[in-house]
């Protein structure tokens, strides 16, 4: 499977390692904002790839998924709050349809996706995501203007809303409730609750639903990669996975 990634962070670094170890798999390109060796600034100077996957946020997406799906190239995306901008995911959905490719939503740094999407076909009366990090976790982020980061000593919930309105608001933070929201009832049915807690350890984060398949409540508290702890551990395997899965031919559905 002949694979391309954009983006050089920490997530890129361990989704490049995890390609280079498996030898049915071959990374043949790399998308970059600045030209440099090995790597290129257009899709469209890619060599022929099956998969693109998206490591570098949701800018990266905007700039290059439109382009590589309206060439025939699969997209592997972790910038899943991206797709709270409804232009931007008409564009995507538009490019794909008419490339003959697919948007690959990675799960990220949350678990029981699989449970939401069966039991939206059913019907839910109620999906709530909480994200909660310690004060660190939220710099650089709208939290800074709602409370002190510096001085909390006590949990202090800093954003209540629509998964829309959280994706979109907290583009660095939130793609956790866009893949909450994308797997069950949407962006605007999808409550938020976004903590800034100085006695949590790690990033957690919960989903509650309801509906005609009876309730759910998960938890999953996550760690960052070695090399950037800001990044979360489970979001880069889930890209791996990912891949694993499209290079497989037995799969989970």
């Amino acid at each position: 499977m002949r694979l391309a990634i954009i983006g050089k962070g920490a997530i890129a670094g361990y989704v490049t390692d995890a390609i280079l170890e498996q030898s049915d798999l071959s990374l043949d390109g790399r998308v970059l904002r600045q030209a440099q060796a090995h790597a290129i600034v257009d899709v469209a100077d890619l060599p022929p790839v099956d998969l693109l996957i998206d490591c570098a946020g949701h800018a990266g997406l905007a700039q290059h998924g439109p382009k590589a799906l309206a060439a025939g190239i699969d997209v592997l995306t972790l910038s899943l709050g991206a797709l709270a901008d409804a232009e931007l995911s008409a564009q995507l959905e538009h490019a794909a349809r008419s490339g003959g490719a697919q948007l690959h939503l990675a799960s990220g740094a949350i678990g029981a996706l699989d449970a939401l999407r069966a039991g939206a076909v059913g019907g839910l009366s109620t999906v709530t995501y909480t994200g909660r990090k310690p004060p660190a976790g939220w710099r650089g982020s709208p939290a800074e203007d709602m409370v002190d980061l510096d001085t909390l000593t006590e949990a202090a919930t800093h954003f209540t809303g629509t998964a829309r309105e959280a994706a979109l608001a907290y583009p660095k933070n939130a793609n956790v409730a866009a893949a909450v929201a994308l797997a069950g009832a949407g962006f605007d049915d999808t409550r938020a609750e976004l903590i800034a807690d100085p006695a949590a350890t790690g990033n957690i984060h919960d989903i509650r639903a309801e509906g005609a398949f009876g309730t759910m409540a998960f938890r999953i508290t996550g760690k960052g990669l070695p090399d950037n702890p800001r990044s979360s551990a489970l979001a880069a395997m889930s890209a791996v996975a990912a891949i694993r899965q499209a290079a497989a031919p037995i799969r989970f559905a």
